[in-house]
């Protein structure tokens, strides 16, 4: 007789390509699978009443379906966005916005229980109306079987497939091309390094409607001597792209918790970030920060010109990828799901 509990995965994320919800959904969902078979039996946007239903996106069709797919079991709801974040990256009208936003608190607030990425959030929620008592902690997770170290020589041979420079100081962004990444910070500070490679992954995953569109656009199609824009690059090439970089450099204005920024710590590059409150309690100090252009171009000269600085920012990247190891991560969602079930 089979007495697991089954979970159903409710998710429209892959759908997009080139965002970090879709990356989040694919590896929670991997690490469950692999992880707690013994117990959990999971599907993925099965049309059936599972013990648990997890919702890793709002879309409406959940929402209305929402009652008959918990009608045995309990819902959960993964919060990987809030009206501030799509605030800074999609340009709605604002009646649409206005909208769309009591939309997303409302599904929120249906769920049985919640989890945030970053507890920073838990507060946020709050602020909505809904009480910190549905809400639990997990942070993400990246497999570093699929991100990890290459060797020198095949680190080159990744500058070569991109047609990168082998010798220059290589400077990498990985995100949706958004004011809200930070872009023209980044853009800013290749200008006044235009000895040192920049490059970053990623497009326009929402088209027209992205904040900015239309002057980032004009940018990326004449960019600089010293900038390099990939495009959406498929997930089971990130690994070759961190790995051509000597830093991970995302000036983001507003984040939960980025998925490149632990790809890019699974490679055991220094991540360089903009000092906002929300990465304090979950990325310690495991990364280096600063405000704003001048912080950036300074810290990037020193881990270019000083080894040693460069290799302490090396081992706080490594640090870093070992505490948001696979199995404290697994174990979170086990006792999540194992108590919500009593």
């Amino acid at each position: 007789m089979n007495d697991k509990r089954t979970i159903n995965m409710m998710s429209q994320a892959t759908s997009v390509e080139g965002q970090g919800v879709g990356s989040a959904y694919l590896e929670q969902v991997r690490l469950v699978k692999e992880g707690l078979s013994d117990k959990f039996a999971v599907f993925e946007n099965a049309k059936m009443s599972a013990d648990i239903t997890h919702y890793h996106t709002i879309n409406p069709t959940f929402f209305l379906n929402r009652k008959c797919a918990c009608k045995n079991g309990t819902s959960v709801c993964y919060v990987h966005f809030l009206p501030s974040t799509v605030d800074e990256s999609l340009n709605l009208p604002r009646p649409a916005r206005a909208i769309f936003y009591k939309y997303m608190i409302k599904f929120y607030s249906s769920m049985e229980h919640l989890v945030v990425v970053n507890p920073y959030f838990i507060d946020a929620l709050e602020g909505y109306g809904i009480p910190r008592e549905k809400v639990t902690y997990i942070p993400n997770y990246v497999d570093t079987d699929k991100f990890h170290p290459l060797s020198p020589e095949k680190k080159i041979k990744c500058r070569r497939t991109m047609g990168l420079p082998e010798d220059k100081f290589t400077v990498m962004c990985a995100g949706q091309l958004q004011v809200r990444k930070g872009f023209f910070d980044f853009m800013e500070c290749a200008r006044r390094m235009p000895d040192v490679q920049f490059v970053w992954a990623g497009g326009f995953s929402f088209g027209r409607l992205t904040d900015g569109y239309d002057e980032i656009k004009k940018i990326v199609k004449e960019p600089p001597e010293n900038v390099r824009f990939l495009g959406i690059i498929g997930r089971e090439k990130m690994n070759f792209v961190y790995n051509s970089a000597d830093v991970m450099f995302l000036p983001s204005f507003e984040e939960l918790f980025p998925m490149t920024v632990l790809e890019a710590m699974c490679v055991n590059i220094p991540i360089l970030l903009r000092d906002i409150p929300i990465y304090k309690n979950i990325l310690f100090d495991f990364y280096l920060r600063e405000e704003g252009v001048d912080g950036f171009v300074s810290e990037l000269e020193k881990l270019r010109d000083d080894k040693e600085y460069y290799r302490l920012g090396c081992e706080s990247s490594r640090k870093g990828n070992e505490f948001y190891s696979k199995k404290h991560v697994l174990q979170m969602w086990d006792e999540f799901y194992t108590s919500i079930l009593k």
